[in-house]
């Protein structure tokens, strides 16, 4: 079975806040053909493959705002800081939980690899 690339595409869904495609399925998972969850799961695992790059990079922008928010005076200044801070911290999480989320190819096996 030959899989349409444009449906391929369609089972990822691009996030600003990830900077990652993530899958967003249009079918149930266990009623897609064997061929489909396949070709799913091969292009997942090359963008999964980029999360840990990611990571690293808003790990290094972390670092800096670090650095900003120890130099900061004004209090107005070091809560946005702050809250810039704990918004890169929330997606390095998201982003770990979709590092270890994998899909397995039988019905019902949803895994989480801690």
């Amino acid at each position: 079975m030959r899989i349409d690339e444009r449906w391929l595409e369609r089972q990822f869904v691009y996030s600003e806040r990830h900077d990652i495609a993530l899958p967003s399925l249009e079918t149930d998972w266990d009623e897609l053909p064997l061929a489909c969850r396949i070709a799913i799961l091969s292009k997942w695992e090359m963008i999964r493959g980029t999360i840990p790059d990611r990571i690293k990079s808003l790990e290094d922008v972390i670092r800096v705002k670090q650095q900003l928010l120890f130099e900061e005076d004004d209090f107005a200044e070091s809560c946005l800081i702050n809250g810039d801070i704990a918004d890169l911290a929330s997606r390095i999480n998201d982003l770990n939980i979709w590092f270890r989320t994998r899909q397995d190819l039988e019905p019902h096996t949803k895994q989480h690899i801690g």
